[in-house]
């Protein structure tokens, strides 16, 4: 944002300096993300760079870890079960979601605040005492090492994303346009179907990216509660590293970064979508 004409002196010090403090902690937490990418080009089996590298000699460089990576039938199998895992732990924590957020929205609902602190309890619990809980709980209704239980774990920690999700975008949804439908004489259903859903599309589909990406970058409670046969790309890159270093590894991870990137980047879209239909001017 530009500072006004009118801006003190004071006003323009603090401005520059808090965004010379953005840049500096956007810096810190970017640069060693960037600096995986060009490693995963290294020629040599190495994770520093190589003289060859900083001189960009063409012979620094080789694709042959990427190729390592889809031609390896371990990192496949990973790839496999990361899609199967976080499609399905979407679909379930979109559903349950997205029918939390419209159950939150309405104003007579009993206990709003304490069941919305409920439903986000799994972004505020550690991981790993989520991940023991379930573990102990899956051990009781043998659940351990199935894809199943992977999926509803998958699903308990992405659902909180959604429900966040769905429910800003219900914050401006314009009640109106449903009394209107039923004083015109639609019924709940149609109405529901015919006005709010289009309305709140982007919002879920939002909600639904962000569950995909928790489902697809988690490793801890797969490890807990999972098995071999659930081994996912987290799991695989948190075991190469502690048992064989080797760049295919850095080459997963450009991999990821750049998977996580068009997510995202669909997920802006999504939001000035919202934006535009809600009557909000992008910005």
């Amino acid at each position: 944002m530009a500072l006004p004409l009118h801006a003190t002196t004071g006003e323009r010090i603090w401005h520059y300096t808090f965004l010379t403090i953005c840049v500096l902690i956007f810096a810190f937490l970017i640069i060693p993300i960037l600096v995986i990418i060009p490693l995963s080009f290294n020629a040599q089996p190495y994770f520093t760079f190589t003289p060859e590298m900083v001189a960009f000699d063409p012979a620094g460089y080789s694709t042959k870890w990427y190729e390592a990576f889809f031609s390896d039938s371990n990192w496949r199998a990973a790839v496999k079960n990361s899609l199967i895992i976080a499609l399905f732990s979407t679909i379930i924590s979109t559903f349950l979601g997205t029918l939390a957020a419209l159950g939150l929205s309405q104003k007579d609902f009993p206990f709003k605040t304490a069941m919305m602190g409920i439903l986000i309890s799994p972004m505020i619990v550690p991981l790993i005492i989520s991940a023991a809980g379930m573990f102990f709980f899956y051990a009781k209704i043998n659940l351990l090492g199935t894809h199943i239980g992977v999926i509803l774990a998958h699903a308990a920690l992405a659902t909180p994303f959604v429900v966040i999700t769905v429910t800003a975008t219900l914050t401006g949804f314009d009640h109106s346009l449903t009394r209107a439908a039923a004083n015109l004489g639609s019924s709940p259903t149609n109405t529901f179907f015919r006005i709010t859903v289009p309305l709140i599309t982007p919002g879920v589909i939002s909600g639904a990216l962000f569950a995909f990406i928790t489902s697809f970058d988690e490793v801890v409670v797969v490890l807990f509660v999972g098995s071999v046969n659930q081994r996912t790309i987290p799991w695989a890159m948190f075991s190469g590293i502690r048992e064989e270093i080797s760049p295919t590894i850095l080459a997963v991870a450009t991999l990821l970064i750049t998977f996580s990137i068009i997510l995202l980047f669909m997920v802006e879209l999504l939001r000035r979508r919202n934006e535009r239909l809600r009557g909000i001017t992008p910005h």
